[in-house]
């Protein structure tokens, strides 16, 4: 791109400021990392996911240092003062670097009136940072807002601190080897004879973590279906579905479709599976991996496009033996992964979120067969969307029995079983078995 492309940490408070405007993070990145050189690209993916892991935090803290806040349409200058204070506390960029290439910014953002400022601001964090962190609340010391901070401290006292730490971590890659081609220790062989670090996952037979994260172009046999991207935690939902040979199996909300090759490489000789998202963009997503993991050659995978809670658009009127509900949450067991979620969720978004999870859960329950089986699966840690939803639905329906989960990991609740966001582990995730009487 030679001269023509951006400097890293303008192109960084670029899209910073976008994110802070409502825009997602998954949806800029690949936008603004166009104009950034080759070279410069890594860093520029660490400054943007490290921003928001800290945003709270971050902000809390230029906050103190400003007299006055700065206007709306200098949001971009805002973000170069966020982007120093977390080049000076969180990374090893050499202090002057990382002062001067910021201040330098802000030139390249066409706001020369900033430098000043900028180098102020900086300047004063080094000079009193011990005095700053002390005036910062409990929850912008752990970098959470306020309300997520309260939310997990009273749902989990004992396990708070953790996962809040957890959630400001770089997470792990993990990937999951396609049985149908091959063995989990054979692709874990072929990866240490490629020079690729790696270790099988705790608790997913089919799990391998990198030590560190690499280019798929990099993986082998990627392009031929051995192997596909996916955390530990999502990769556990296919062996308690207890699958077999002519059952019809519904894989709800089922988009980018992880889930649903993972159901055909552990059960190719299930009647049918009928793939279901709202969204028939992401379904084209769903497409490409079965066609990648060489699972299409049957006619067994069925995707349509529909809403899971409105039956009658898209149901032939076959029961399911099997269903697996991975509901729309509020994500907040992926946070590292997704760490715009600290700046766009909000608490009213949870009731919201819990009045859609019960309607598709109630509307899917009557396409189950009767001694079937339905796991509700969410990526949240909290109570409200996971325990509380399956208690209050079983509660209500005589035909529905909650089947509790024995297993190596999570942590049993009342209903369901809960996973917390593990340090150089999986995500946080949560399951729950009903059957249908």
């Amino acid at each position: 791109m030679g001269n023509k492309s951006l400097d890293c940490r303008a192109a960084a408070a670029r899209c910073l400021a976008a994110i802070s405007n409502g825009l997602s993070l998954s949806q800029q990145i690949p936008i603004f990392e166009q104009q950034v050189s080759e070279r410069d690209r890594a860093l520029f993916r660490q400054l943007n996911y490290g921003v928001l892991r800290f945003y709270p935090k971050l902000f809390a803290i230029v906050s103190q240092l400003l007299a006055k806040p700065l206007k709306d349409k200098d949001s971009d200058v805002l973000m170069l003062l966020l982007l120093g204070i977390y080049q000076l506390s969180e990374t090893r960029i050499p202090d002057h670097a990382a002062v001067n290439a910021t201040v330098a910014a802000s030139l390249v953002l066409k706001k020369p009136w900033a430098k000043r400022l900028i180098n102020g601001v900086l300047r004063q964090w080094q000079r009193q940072h011990d005095t700053l962190q002390k005036n910062l609340s409990p929850s912008e010391v752990l970098a959470h807002p306020q309300w997520l901070h309260e939310a997990l401290q009273n749902a989990w006292p004992d396990n708070a601190d953790a996962i809040e730490a957890a959630n400001n971590q770089h997470p792990p890659m993990c990937l999951r080897v396609n049985q149908q081609l091959l063995a989990t220790d054979r692709y874990l062989e072929t990866l240490t004879n490629q020079g690729i670090e790696a270790s099988a996952c705790d608790f997913s037979p089919q799990g391998i973590r990198l030590a560190q994260p690499v280019a798929i172009e990099q993986l082998p046999g990627f392009d031929q279906g051995w192997v596909s991207v996916q955390d530990e935690a999502p990769q556990l939902s296919t062996p308690l579905l207890d699958l077999a040979p002519g059952q019809r199996v519904l894989d709800a909300c089922c988009a980018p479709g992880g889930k649903t090759c993972h159901i055909l490489e552990a059960e190719p000789g299930l009647l049918e599976l009928v793939a279901l998202d709202i969204d028939g963009e992401r379904l084209i997503r769903v497409e490409q991996n079965l066609e990648r993991l060489q699972l299409n050659q049957s006619l067994h995978a069925k995707l349509i496009a529909g809403d899971a809670s409105q039956t009658d658009s898209w149901w032939d009127g076959q029961r399911f033996d099997r269903i697996l509900l991975d509901v729309p949450c509020s994500a907040t067991g992926v946070i590292r992964r997704n760490p715009d979620i600290k700046l766009h969720r909000r608490v009213e978004d949870i009731q919201q979120l819990t009045q859609l999870q019960l309607r598709i859960l109630s509307a899917l329950w009557t396409t189950l067969k009767s001694g079937g089986l339905l796991l509700y699966a969410t990526c949240s840690i909290l109570p409200d969307e996971n325990e509380n939803i399956i208690a209050s639905f079983c509660q209500q329906r005589e035909d529905a029995k909650h089947i509790p989960i024995e297993a190596s990991w999570g942590i049993a609740q009342d209903y369901g079983r809960q996973l917390f966001p593990q340090s150089n582990g999986h995500d946080g995730f949560f399951y729950a078995l009903i059957s249908k009487n």
